[in-house]
């Protein structure tokens, strides 16, 4: 127990003493002063319920010139009829109706890179319809870009989570990027390891995206929060990472049926793979679920040294989650629950790996796509 005890200790200080560091790394950008026109792109497929909002969120935007082009991505309930309506209201709107899927294609993928396409303003901004910008979101997040002279640069929203998957699971996000991202090194370096982003919120800018592909350079990802920093890092540029937590929100899903799908479909592209899935398994099982179980055996086996270290080890990895609760507004209930978060995570992640090594396939949006 005493062994066991000693390696949670290590394996739970490593990503607390990260996540620590890069809270000084990971900041809101500063207001900005100059006047941006901007490309706002949003690839929608029925998304009927809450586009509208997104919409009136995106007008609002300050100190902004913006062109906002909506690419509708064969949508079968009221999207294109509620952008058509708004556009006549708003000439910044514009509606695309987007071109048959090609083969080998992923739909959001497709979608933004028509929206590119179309776009005319120097900067672009790729955004889904579930994000709801604040006035200042845009204009900061061009100001951040101008001053780290990233090539693009990247954002997580607060993530409004209301049911118990929600919970459990989506704070989590910020549980791993800052627990074992190195954001210094990824300051000041385009090394595609430190390649890192969130898919609701990419900015860069146009001139570069077309030089290295854009889109359809990872036409066939369902994980374009990573793979376009990726692609930008892989031709020499700069990727930086910003907090949105009070510029941006999203609720992410509403169930938690979308919940596991939406995580689930692109996990092949991050943690599930064979070289990162096992060892990441043993990682975390040892810092963040089992100091709680050591715990109370040493209390029922009255074992005061292994009672301290193992209350040690859940003290660190409980940090991390305390300090999402107070900086990212995160749930309490997920951070109490922290262990049976990681858990369902690890579970969710070889799901998703047994899915992919049996040949299944992904299914979102009423579309079916191979695993990645």
């Amino acid at each position: 127990m005493l062994a066991l005890s000693i390696a949670a200790i290590l394996c739970a200080l490593i990503p607390a003493m990260m996540f620590c560091l890069n809270l000084f790394e990971y900041r809101t950008p500063q207001p900005g002063t100059a006047r941006e026109k901007i490309t706002l792109i949003f690839p929608v497929r029925n998304e009927a319920a809450g586009i509208a909002a997104a919409l009136k969120h995106a007008l609002a935007s300050a100190n902004t010139t913006l062109e906002i082009i909506v690419v509708d991505d064969h949508s079968t309930d009221s999207t294109a009829e509620i952008v058509q309506i708004l556009a006549r209201s708003y000439p910044a709107i514009r509606l695309i109706s987007s071109a048959s899927l090609p083969a080998g294609w992923n739909g959001k993928q497709h979608a933004c890179w028509q929206g590119a396409q179309n776009a005319s303003h120097d900067l672009l901004c790729f955004v889904d319809a579930d994000v709801r910008l604040a006035p200042e979101a845009l204009t900061r997040m061009a100001g951040f870009l101008h001053q780290t002279n990233s090539g693009l640069v990247s954002g997580f929203p607060l993530q409004q989570t209301v049911t118990t998957l929600e919970y459990l699971l989506l704070p989590l996000i910020h549980f791993i990027l800052l627990g074992l991202l190195p954001m210094r090194q990824m300051a000041r370096s385009t090394s595609a390891a430190y390649a890192a982003g969130c898919g609701q919120f990419i900015l860069c800018r146009r001139s570069t995206y077309f030089a290295v592909g854009g889109h359809s350079a990872i036409r066939q990802t369902m994980h374009d929060g990573l793979l376009l920093p990726r692609l930008f890092r892989q031709h020499g540029h700069l990727t930086r990472l910003a907090d949105l937590t009070t510029l941006a929100t999203c609720r992410m899903y509403t169930n938690a049926r979308d919940t596991w799908n939406g995580l689930s479909k692109n996990a092949t592209e991050g943690m599930a793979t064979p070289t990162l899935l096992p060892p990441l398994t043993l990682f975390l099982a040892l810092g963040q679920i089992l100091p709680l179980p050591l715990l109370l055996a040493s209390l029922y086996t009255h074992n005061p040294a292994a009672t301290n270290l193992s209350a040690t080890a859940l003290a660190l990895a409980y940090l991390p989650r305390v300090l999402g609760v107070l900086r990212f507004r995160q749930s309490i209930r997920g951070a109490l629950l922290h262990p049976l978060g990681i858990a369902t995570l690890l579970a969710l992640q070889w799901t998703a790996f047994v899915q992919k090594a049996r040949g299944k396939t992904a299914t979102w949006k009423r579309r079916s796509y191979p695993t990645n």
